[in-house]
C-alpha cells in the first residue's frame, strides 16, 4: 500500500489504534514508511494483552522500530533509516521518541499527549530533550497542520512534511478520532499498570522450593537468578560479578560495555542482563530486563489456575518494590533518553515513598547535576507523577569493581 497524504498515512495509524482499543491495551498505532509512502509495516501499542500486562515498553513506535532492525538482520532489503518515517497518532513519548532519534527515523505525529508526550506544551521546540538531541528533532519531528475550527485544530508544527506527501494537512474528524481513542483507553491501562499487590502482602521468592514453577521460570530467563542477595535497595559489592559478566556479553552483541540488573524488595537478583544492539539498536540493556521480566509474569500468570497466579503475584511483584541498577548511568544519547521513558513506561506511576532509590547506576555516565537538570525537564508524568530520578549506588566497592568512570561521582 501506498500513501501519498498525510491524512492518509494518518488515517492508517488511527485505524491501528482502533485496534489496540479493541486489545484492551492503550488506544495508539502506527505505520513505517519508505521514502515514497510505501507502508512497510503497521502495529499498535501491546502493553497490554489477555487483560494483562505483557510488555511495559511495547508502544507502537518503539515495536516498529525494532521490527525494523530485526528484518534488516534477517536480511531483508529494507531503506536506510534516514529514508524511513514512522507516523503515529499521538504524539510519541520520551520512550519512543528517543527510539526514533537513536534508529534515526522522521516522525509524523498526529494527537497531542500533554503528559507525556515529546512534544506536550505543541510549540515543538523539545525542551524536555537533551540539547544535543533538540535540533535532530526539530529537523525530522513533524507535526502536521489539522484543518477545522474546533479544539483538534492547530497550525503545522516542527519539520516539514517528506516530500512524497502530496497533501499535507490532516482532517478534523481524524485527529479527533486518534485523541479520543487514546484518551477513552488511557485510563484502564493505567489502572491495570497499577494494580498489584500492596508491600504487605508481597512474599520472598528465594522461600520457594527449588522446583517451584516461579523459581524454574526465573532460572530458565536468567540461570543465577536468586544467587545474589544484598541489603534490600542498597545494592552492594556482591553484584558486581553479575554486572562484569553481562558488560562483557553487551559488548559481544554489539554494545559498549553495559548491562542492567533488577532486584526485588528482599535484595534478591531476579535478572542481570546485557544488550543486543547487533539485533537492534535500541535493545539496550534497560530495554531488554524490564521487558523480560514484565514477559516472564505475563507468561507465568496467563492460563495458570488460580493458586498459581496468586502465587505469582505474590512473589514477583511490580518493579517499582524493588531496584534496576544500570551498570552505567544515564549520559545525553538519544539511547539513554530512551531508557529514562522506558523506566517511566515501566512504572507508569508513582514511586512508593519508602523506596525513592527504585533507580540506580553504578558508574556515572553524565554529571549527577546534569542528570537532575534532565530529569527535572522531563514532561509532566516523569517529572510531576513518577518523578524519575536515578541516583548512584551508595556502596564505593560496587562502584570500585565495576570503575569509577569519568564522571563518576565524587
Amino acid at each position: 500500500m501506498k500513501t501519498i497524504d498525510v491524512q492518509a498515512a494518518v488515517a492508517l495509524a488511527a485505524a491501528q489504534a482502533m485496534a489496540a482499543k479493541t486489545q484492551g491495551t492503550f488506544g495508539v498505532g502506527g505505520v513505517l514508511l519508505d521514502q515514497s509512502g510505501n507502508v512497510l509495516h503497521a502495529m499498535h501499542n501491546n502493553v497490554v494483552r489477555d487483560g494483562l500486562i505483557f510488555d511495559p515498553t511495547a508502544h507502537g513506535e518503539r515495536q516498529l522500530v525494532d521490527w525494523y532492525f530485526a528484518e534488516r538482520a534477517a536480511g531483508r532489503a529494507l531503506p536506510a533509516p534516514e529514508d524511513v518515517t514512522i507516523v503515529t497518532s499521538l504524539d510519541p513519548c520520551c520512550m519512543c521518541a528517543g527510539a526514533i532519534l537513536e534508529a534515526g527515523f522522521k516522525m509524523v505525529a498526529a494527537a497531542v499527549d500533554a503528559n507525556a508526550g515529546i512534544n506536550h506544551d505543541g510549540g515543538a521546540a523539545f525542551a524536555s530533550l537533551p540539547a544535543a538531541l533538540r535540533e535532530r528533532a526539530a529537523a525530522g519531528f513533524c507535526y502536521p497542520a489539522v484543518r477545522g475550527a474546533s479544539a483538534y485544530a492547530r497550525e503545522a508544527a516542527g519539520a516539514a512534511p517528506q516530500p512524497f506527501f502530496i497533501g499535507k494537512t490532516v482532517n478534523e474528524a481524524t485527529q479527533a478520532l486518534c485523541s479520543l481513542v487514546f484518551e477513552s483507553t488511557s485510563g484502564d491501562a493505567m489502572a491495570l499498570l497499577n494494580a498489584d499487590l500492596e508491600t504487605d502482602q508481597l512474599r520472598d521468592p528465594a522461600s520457594l522450593a527449588a522446583g517451584h514453577p516461579i523459581v524454574l521460570a526465573l532460572r530458565r530467563a536468567y540461570p543465577d537468578a536468586l544467587a545474589y542477595r544484598g541489603t534490600p535497595h542498597r545494592p552492594d559489592a556482591g553484584l558486581a560479578p553479575f554486572l562484569l559478566t553481562a558488560m562483557e556479553l553487551d559488548r559481544r552483541a554489539g554494545g559498549v560495555g553495559e548491562a542492567c540488573a533488577l532486584l526485588d524488595l528482599f535484595g534478591n537478583l531476579l535478572l542481570c542482563v546485557p544488550g543486543n544492539r547487533a539485533q537492534s539498536k535500541i535493545r539496550t540493556p534497560f530495554m531488554e530486563c524490564t521487558r523480560r521480566y514484565a514477559q516472564l509474569r505475563y507468561e507465568l500468570i496467563r492460563g495458570a489456575d488460580p493458586q498459581l497466579r496468586d502465587e505469582v503475584r505474590r512473589h514477583l511483584a511490580h518493579p517499582k518494590e524493588g531496584t534496576f541498577v544500570l551498570a552505567v548511568g544515564p549520559d545525553e544519547g538519544a539511547a539513554s533518553f530512551m531508557n529514562l521513558g522506558a523506566y517511566g513506561s515501566t512504572m507508569e506511576g508513582a514511586l512508593p515513598e519508602k523506596n525513592p532509590a527504585q533507580f540506580q547506576y553504578v558508574r556515572a555516565g553524565m554529571a549527577p547535576a546534569a542528570l537532575s537538570a534532565l530529569c527535572a525537564g522531563l514532561p509532566p508524568l516523569y517529572r510531576d507523577v513518577i518523578r524519575i530520578r536515578p541516583v548512584q549506588v551508595a556502596d564505593q566497592a560496587l562502584i570500585a569493581a565495576l570503575g569509577h568512570g569519568a564522571m563518576a561521582a565524587t
